[in-house]
């Protein structure tokens, strides 16, 4: 009986009916007992996975990837506005163009402009695709995080871990699906409407023995066989209480998490573990020594043995990338943080042939604008920082069926209007279902009577990026 599946009859036809993922008959069985197990997708997929790199705040395009001989040519002195004359920005009134921080060359045999305060980057540049014309729709910070996750940025929609996961399921049942790393907010890694088996789970590093990646990480009974007796009578009565209410797709999907944590006690211990890897691969991430790259490089080192395990979804969020003030002096300590534990994720996932099959994603919410912001209106120029703009900026990716050392999309003279290869945070979510095997038109869920998806009722495959 399927009844008290977490997947309803009308659900599991509608999927096998509309061609969703291409579920063969032992794949929807199978997801009616566990929502998370591995499904095939609709078409030959080039990417069995995904590790996003958000770079929570607003990287700055115009310092690292975007720089403009206009801008440069400008710096200190007033430009026209490209603005509306209703729209107002907290310390732009001067509107003074505000040169790169750092020089951006072209990088390896493809040209890939990349700055000088990514050195890593720069030398992995001929393994990545480069998008300069991303474009999103809201210049609040957790409007433009909400919409980059799941689509969009008002209702409480899913994450696009969770419809990652509810498309494939994971490849490690001792394992999440999605697993978020320094989530910058539930709604990030919320499964909203889907099955609660399809939410991530958030992840802290461990800088420490002290510390859980993981809350309730640690098995309070004093050995595996009486935890695994107080499961099982947890879990009778949990049953029962469904049985009683005639089904309950939240109570159910309370058992299967339940049974997922015990396992996982078991295996992420380990997993979590960095005391057994290399020095080399210490090294390539930059962890250790008091380096200012040791925490993101163990979040990427992480995420790499996570997406190695069977962990379909890895998210590791970065923050710090909103520098209203004094650019000058904060981003290239920024970009030391974190330059050589992304690079370094590039390359272990290279050496050990997983880059092929797996998708990275780097991205922060929104861009930066070519002008200077001062919050305090006395501070030099050089002291200056940068307004938000989700008209335009810069994301990359890499592996997982994307053209390596191509860029794509280009902005007007001074940075601000995509004039050529617009790619809207729809059409990224739309690349990457495709790119996974998934038709995003198809991913669907029905709920309050519509059918809803990750991309709404918008999104284009941007194939001029694919490989």
């Amino acid at each position: 009986m399927l009844t008290h599946s977490l997947f309803s009859r009308r659900q599991m036809l509608q999927r096998a009916a509309c061609g969703f993922g291409g579920l063969a008959l032992a794949d929807i069985v199978h997801a009616a007992t566990n929502p998370a197990a591995a499904r095939s997708p609709g078409c030959v997929p080039k990417a069995k996975r995904v590790i996003f790199l958000f770079m929570a705040g607003g990287p700055s395009q115009q310092d690292l990837f975007d720089p403009k001989s206009f801008i440069r040519d400008k710096h200190g002195q007033p430009i026209d506005s490209p603005l509306r004359p209703e729209v107002i920005q907290v310390g732009t009134e001067k509107y003074l163009a505000l040169g790169a921080m750092a020089p951006a060359r072209p990088r390896g045999e493809s040209g890939v402009m990349i700055s000088d305060l990514m050195p890593h980057l720069s030398s992995v540049a001929d393994d990545i695709c480069l998008l300069r014309g991303m474009n999103a729709d809201n210049p609040q910070h957790a409007s433009a995080t909400n919409q980059f996750h799941t689509g969009v940025f008002t209702e409480v929609r899913p994450s696009m871990g969770a419809w990652i996961s509810y498309g494939l399921g994971t490849e490690n049942q001792n394992l999440p699906s999605f697993v978020s790393i320094h989530a910058p907010g539930v709604r990030t890694y919320g499964s909203a409407f889907l099955p609660a088996a399809h939410q991530g789970t958030p992840l802290t590093v461990p800088l420490d023995d002290k510390t859980l990646p993981i809350e309730n990480l640690r098995s309070a009974s004093a050995n595996e066989a009486t935890q695994r007796q107080r499961l099982d009578l947890t879990r009778r009565l949990n049953q029962r209480l469904v049985g009683e209410l005639n089904g309950d797709a939240n109570m159910e999907g309370m058992i299967q998490n339940m049974e997922l944590a015990f396992r996982m006690q078991t295996t992420t211990p380990q997993l979590v573990d960095l005391s057994k890897e290399s020095q080399a691969t210490l090294d390539l991430y930059g962890v250790g020594g008091g380096k200012p790259s040791d925490k993101h490089g163990r979040a990427c080192l992480l995420a790499r043995k996570l997406s190695e395990s069977g962990v379909r979804f890895v998210q590791v969020t970065m923050d710090g990338w909103d520098h209203h003030g004094d650019i000058r002096g904060n981003l290239p300590k920024l970009c030391e943080q974190t330059d050589q534990p992304v690079a370094g994720l590039l390359k272990d996932l290279k050496q050990r042939g997983l880059l092929e099959d797996t998708l990275v994603l780097w991205s922060g919410e929104f861009g930066r604008t070519p002008w200077s912001q001062d919050l305090s209106g006395t501070a030099p120029i050089d002291k200056h920082g940068r307004e938000h703009q989700p008209q335009s900026f810069c994301a990359w990716m890499a592996g997982g069926g994307i053209k390596p050392g191509f860029t794509w999309g280009e902005t007007d003279h001074m940075g601000y209007g995509v004039i050529d290869g617009k790619v809207h945070i729809h059409d990224l979510h739309a690349t990457m279902l495709h790119l996974l095997g998934i038709d995003h038109t198809r991913l669907t869920w029905n709920h309050l009577g519509r059918d809803f998806r990750l991309t709404d009722v918008h999104g284009t495959v941007v194939k001029e990026i694919l490989s």
